[in-house]
C-alpha cells in the first residue's frame, strides 16, 4: 500500500511515530524490491514485546508483501514447529482501515462475515506462533471519516496499541 496516499494508514502511523515509544517498519520502503531480509526482520521482532500489523483491508486479505514477510520469516522452526518458540509470549494486532461499514461485515451483510472472521487467519497464526492475539483495530467507513473523526481515530489507536488490553471482540474506531 502506498501509505503517501492511504490518508488513514499514515496518519495511525504517524501517531504511533510522533509518541515515539513505537518502532514503525514499512515493508513496502524497506523492500520495494521485496527481496526480504529475513535475519534482519527476526531480529526485528526479537527485539519488541508487541508487533502491530497495520494496512489496508483489500479483498478479504493483507497486502502481498505482508503475506510475503509472514511466510518467509515466520520460519519453521524459528516461529514454530519444533523449536519454532521465538515468538512465544509476544502479542499480535491486526490493524485494519476498510472501506464497508460495520454493518456490511456481518452475517446477513453485504459480506457475510465480521471482520472478527475474516481475520481469523491472523489469529490462528498467532495461536500457531505462540503470540498473545489482541483484538484488531478497524477503522470502517473510510471515505466517510473527517479530519477530526481520524484525529481522535489515531488517538484512540496509539493509546490501543501502546496499551493493548485483551478483549473480545473487534476494537472499532
Amino acid at each position: 500500500p502506498d501509505l503517501e496516499h492511504s490518508r488513514i494508514n499514515r496518519r495511525l502511523a504517524e501517531e504511533l511515530e510522533r509518541r515515539g515509544n513505537v518502532t514503525v517498519h514499512r515493508l513496502y520502503e524497506a523492500y520495494p524490491d521485496e527481496k526480504i531480509d529475513i535475519a534482519s526482520e527476526q531480529a526485528l521482532l526479537l527485539a519488541h514485546d508487541r508487533i502491530v500489523l497495520q494496512f489496508p483491508f483489500f479483498w478479504y486479505s493483507s497486502p502481498s508483501l505482508l503475506k510475503k514477510w509472514m511466510d518467509e520469516v515466520f520460519e519453521f522452526g524459528w516461529a514454530h514447529g519444533p523449536g519454532g518458540v521465538k515468538l512465544n509470549g509476544k502479542e499480535l494486532i491486526i490493524a485494519i482501515s476498510s472501506g464497508g461499514s460495520p454493518s456490511m461485515y456481518q452475517a446477513g451483510g453485504f459480506h457475510n462475515y465480521s471482520y472478527s472472521e475474516l481475520l481469523r487467519p491472523f489469529q490462528q497464526t498467532a495461536n500457531l506462533t505462540g503470540m498473545v492475539y489482541r483484538s484488531p483495530f478497524v477503522i470502517g467507513r473510510i471515505r466517510e471519516v473527517s479530519d477530526e473523526q481520524l484525529e481522535k481515530y489515531a488517538a484512540k489507536y496509539a493509546d490501543y496499541v501502546e496499551g493493548a488490553k485483551a478483549v473480545s471482540g473487534t476494537t472499532s474506531a
